[in-house]
Formats: structure tokens, sequence, C-alpha cells
């Protein structure tokens, strides 16, 4: 019988969970340096009490940097085993996370198999879900329907869910005021942007957060504060909007914290490289050190088709500056829903911008996979290399594609290759050439 509601309770208490154990164990800490920072809200064990079959991990800014992967079926894409197909993928690749974001169909038997088969945490937006749920028109849902989803989605053990709580009516004027390029590009945030502009109520994830923290306590739902006023293009990076709204969610965390209720903040967007490092800067200052969940950011506007190299360079920089939590960005980004290998390579793209940023932030072990490699090459051991490579079957194929004539070489150098060449003249051989 759990004695504490929450692993923030939990950690208040003293209490170790074996969630905790777990990730401290993984983040080569020991409980003693974790519970702190669970306690205090500067790391996140996102861990549904329903969902039994989790892996743990934590998210914060000390710990190693962590990677969500977006799925879900939609109208033009419907095939719920091909979701699975990627969710797989996704977690064999390494993924600590997937958030289904589907938008057709009956999307609870998707749901409860992900939390009954998925060992990554699991996120969700009900408020997309609201719409397919009651199959009903956004205008003629109410404050009720919406809370009534998020409970429904606490009980099939989803571990986080993204609320967008802190945009108000005061949003709307802002926004037409101010005339943002993109408006709202977040799906989440236009949609209660437009039922509020319908139905001339106030926000209801803001208007009711009590409630929803308390359904959220009662589960060990992370509340991932969504940021709908996110910008959407580099012109409309750390706009009023963009900074008006995250103070709300700094107040929205407090909140949450002092109900025991984990928290993460959603950052940006697209934002030119130059203003990465300070919003993380100021995200931490105004919401108290919670982790921050950035999407990319996406430092250029005009790659359609390589958005997972624009938001692995912000995510990087991102990460190194503070942010915890990465969500991938795939090739088709803008253009299309993810397939197969899409999802594959967003994953890629940004398991090596976490990488990176752990190996600046000096996160513990991040680089000793990198010297070992270092060893492996300077040994020309290429069975070593594929170890201890990110994408070994990649690395594997290329080589084989392009054979060098001489096994102890590749295809680019030959003979020429001037590790070859040092390991020869350090040991005081003959270094043949031709």
């Amino acid at each position: 019988m759990r004695n504490y509601a929450t692993q923030m309770e939990a950690a208040r208490k003293g209490i170790v969970t074996k969630e905790l154990e777990t990730v401290a164990k993984k983040e080569r800490m020991t409980v003693e340096e974790l519970m702190p920072l669970v306690a205090s809200g500067k790391v996140a064990i996102c861990a549904n009490k329903n969902h039994a079959c989790i892996d743990p991990e934590g998210v914060g800014s000390m710990l190693k940097t962590k990677i969500n992967v977006n799925l879900g079926v939609s109208r033009d894409c419907k095939d719920y085993n091909v979701e699975m197909e990627k969710v797989m993928e996704a977690v064999n690749m390494g993924a600590h996370a997937i958030m289904d974001l589907s938008s057709h169909g009956d999307t609870v038997p998707f749901r409860r198999k992900l939390t009954h088969e998925c060992p990554a945490m699991i996120g969700t937006v009900p408020v997309y879900d609201s719409v397919i749920h009651y199959q009903r028109d956004l205008d003629t849902l109410t404050a009720r329907d919406f809370i009534d989803v998020i409970r429904l989605h606490a009980q099939d053990g989803v571990d986080f869910v993204t609320l967008h709580c802190g945009i108000t009516r005061k949003t709307i004027e802002q926004v037409k005021k101010h005339k943002r390029k993109m408006n709202i590009v977040s799906r989440g945030g236009s949609l209660v942007f437009a039922w509020m502009c319908m139905t001339g109520e106030e926000n209801p994830f803001y208007e009711y957060y009590d409630e929803i923290l308390d359904i959220c306590r009662e589960y060990d739902v992370t509340i991932s504060l969504g940021d709908a006023c996110r910008p959407g293009c580099l012109a409309d990076a750390t706009d009023v909007c963009q900074i008006e709204e995250l103070v709300r969610l700094g107040e929205l965390t407090k909140r949450a914290w002092e109900k025991d209720v984990q928290v993460m903040v959603e950052g940006p967007g697209h934002m030119p490289m130059d203003q990465i490092a300070a919003n993380m800067k100021v995200q931490q200052s105004i919401c108290q050190g919670a982790p921050f969940y950035v999407l990319g950011p996406l430092v250029t506007d005009i790659a359609p088709g390589y958005d997972h190299i624009t938001s692995a360079i912000g995510g990087a920089i991102a990460a190194a500056s503070g942010a915890a939590f990465l969500c991938y960005v795939t090739p088709a980004e803008h253009l299309a829903l993810p397939n197969v290998e899409d999802v594959k390579q967003g994953i890629i793209a940004s398991k090596i911008a976490a990488h990176a940023a752990d190996i600046a932030k000096g996160v513990r072990g991040a680089r000793e996979i990198d010297d070992q490699m270092a060893d492996a090459r300077k040994a020309l051991d290429w069975e070593a290399q594929w170890a201890c490579s990110i994408d070994p079957e990649t690395a594997k194929r290329i080589r084989e594609e392009r054979k060098p004539e001489h096994e102890d070489t590749c295809s680019m150098c030959g003979k020429f290759c001037a590790v070859r060449s040092m390991n020869k003249a350090l040991a005081g051989e003959h270094i043949d050439i031709l």
C-alpha cells in the first residue's frame, strides 16, 4: 500500500520509492543526491501509478538529457499497427518517452496498449482527445468534458499530460494586438484559443486548474505545462506573447508543487541560435528550476525535409544551456505524418544533440563512450567502433558498401590513413604507402 500520492510527496517525506532508486542508479547518483531534487521539483519522475510496466526515468537539467517521440494516428494515416511499430522502433532506439498525439478513431485501445506494453514514459494532450472521445465539435464541449478526459487519461496510466493552462482570454487580445507572423502554432494551444473565442468562456485548463491538480495528484500524473504561444517562426521568438505566457506558467508551477504534483514546462519552438541560451535561463528563473521540455528549437525556418537537423542544432544548444527534455523533430515536420524511417532519423538527430549537450554539461559518464570510440579508432578496431556507435547498422552498411582494398584502412584514405601511419611509426615499423 502506497503511503504517498506522488513521487514528489514521497521525496518530501523521505520515502525512497523503487522508481527513485532506479533513476538514481541510471544517473550514477546516490538516493541522497537525487531525493532533494525530486522534492524541490527540479527533477520529475513521470510514473503514473497505473503504468505498471514503466522503466522509470528522471527528467531534470542535471541528469542525462531525455528524448520524447511524438506518434499517433490522424485522419489521413490511421493504422494503429503501423503506429505501434513506430513505438517499438523508438523504444529500441532509446527514446525515453512516447507522446500519443492521435487525433482520429477510437483512441482508448491504443492508449491502453501503450501503458500496458511500453516501458517508456507515455504522454498525451487531452484536448486533442476530447473532440475524438465525444465525437462532437469543439464549440459544443464544456469545461467538464475536458476535465473528464484528463481523468480518463490518468486512469489509463498516462505518465504526463500536456495542458495549455497558460493562455487566458487576455491572450486573445494580445495575439490580435501584437500581430504575430505565425499567430499560434501549437495544435493544442490553437484549440483552446478557438474554444475561448467561440464560447466566450475562460480557458478551462486555467479556470479549473485546482481540480486538475487533484486528479494528477491522485494518479501521480506529471503536468507538462504546454506553451501555446511558443514561436512558430524566427520572427515570433521571445516576443510579448511567449514571455507573458511563461510568467503565468511559472505561477502555475508553484501551485502544482503546493499539491505535490510534478511539473515540466514546455518551451520554444522556432528561435534564432543567439536567443536560445537566454531563453533557458529566463525559464529556469521564472519556473524555479522546473524541468524544461523543448521542441527543437528549430534555428531556421527554411529547411523542410531537414528539420531534424535544424532541431538538433537548437536542441544541443538548449540542453547545454539547461533544457532537460528534447522533443524530437523528424524530416517530415511541417510536411506529413512521419513514417518509420522519419522516426528513426528524428530520434538519431535528437540523440546526437542530447549526448553532445550532456558532454558539455559534464553529466556523469557522458563522455565515456566517446573515449571508448577514440580507443577503437586508434586501434582500427571496426567491431569496437560499431559497439560505440549511435547507429551501428548505418555505420556498418556504409563501410560494407564501400569496402577498402586493405582491411586496416577505409576507402577514404587507404594506406594514406593517418592513424595507420602513426601506429606503425610509433611502433618502429615500415610504413608502406604504395
